[in-house]
């Protein structure tokens, strides 16, 4: 149940933020490889995500927040707490709009993604790798400095800039059954929901979870919100609840949620590696690892597959001991 003043964004929102940060975002590519359509034997067309500025889909609500602040609160500046990429395209587009961005991250985040975000001048507070640390410490932040908040995904701003990226799917490639992204705190398949609910409502809307971090896939079964407060798993991107407004949208139009494990999520990393070519997360190989794992239910289908992002420490591979 919603509490009647919390604001459920619609498809004129997402419309209305297309417009506002087109001058800052790319219209990113889609790629396919006959290779992985063999091995699952379904259609699969993948939007790179990873190849915005910032490595991320999350630029596009971050840009949405910070381009639509009057200029009193643009003085004031944003501020956030983020495992990382949500930091990191905040900090972007404060950069681009010249204000100030503070970030609370946990001090486990990879440190790839804490470098881009001092890399665009934001300003790091680290917590311990907990929902309620980050919590508690981000009020400290926003306290000391004002800044306005943008939630990494429970927020109308970022979930309408999110739905971007499946409006500009469609109009690149029609004739999809599934499109299939992955699943933390629910920001990217809340946005795809209130885009293709009114421009595709045919295509089935599939979540991917990874095992060690499956509260969606629990919330989902028990028709309520479960939530983790630390769960670990090597996709680091997916360690977030749901939040009402994200729950709002799984519990209307996600047809399904499927999880991974681990080795499975390392497996299909290396596999789009090799043969997408791209530098993708753990994170964003989790809706592979669930086709691959139920082939029977994907295949004979044309599938969208959102690549949500690409920041890497390369360091500290998954595969290497």
């Amino acid at each position: 149940m919603l509490d009647d003043d919390l604001y459920i964004p619609t498809y004129q929102d997402m419309l209305e933020a297309h417009e506002r940060i087109k001058p800052h975002i790319i219209r990113t590519p889609i790629r396919t490889s006959a290779f992985l359509n063999e091995l699952t034997g379904a259609e699969l067309y993948f939007k790179c995500e990873n190849f915005q500025e910032p490595g991320a889909f999350k630029v596009r609500g971050a840009s949405n927040a910070v381009f639509g602040l009057d200029e009193a609160q643009a003085k004031k500046g944003v501020a956030t707490h983020s495992s990382g990429n949500h930091a990191s395209c905040l900090s972007y587009a404060a950069m681009r709009r010249g204000i100030p961005c503070n970030v609370v991250m946990p001090r486990t985040a990879p440190q790839a993604k804490k470098d881009t975000v001092k890399r665009y001048g934001g300003n790091i507070t680290e917590c311990e790798p907990s929902t309620t640390s980050r919590e508690e410490t981000f009020a400290k932040v926003q306290a000391a400095t004002g800044g306005d908040f943008v939630h990494p995904y429970n927020d109308p701003r970022v979930i309408a800039g999110q739905g971007t990226c499946s409006k500009e799917f469609i109009e690149q490639l029609d004739g999809l059954d599934m499109m299939v992204a992955p699943i933390g705190g629910g920001g990217m398949i809340s946005g795809t929901c209130l885009t293709l609910s009114t421009l595709a409502p045919e295509v089935q809307i599939i979540a991917s979870e990874p095992e060690q971090a499956d509260d969606a896939y629990r919330s989902f079964k028990a028709g309520h919100i479960i939530a983790d407060d630390a769960p670990k798993t090597i996709a680091d991107g997916l360690l977030v609840p749901l939040k009402e407004r994200t729950w709002h949208f799984v519990s209307n139009h996600v047809t399904d949620i499927y999880t991974a494990s681990e080795e499975e999520i390392i497996d299909a990393m290396k596999l789009s590696w090799k043969h997408l070519r791209m530098v993708i997360e753990a994170s964003c190989a989790v809706p592979l690892a669930t086709i691959l794992k139920n082939k029977d239910r994907f295949a004979g289908k044309r599938i969208g597959v959102i690549i949500t992002g690409g920041n890497v420490d390369l360091d500290t591979l998954p595969w290497l001991k």
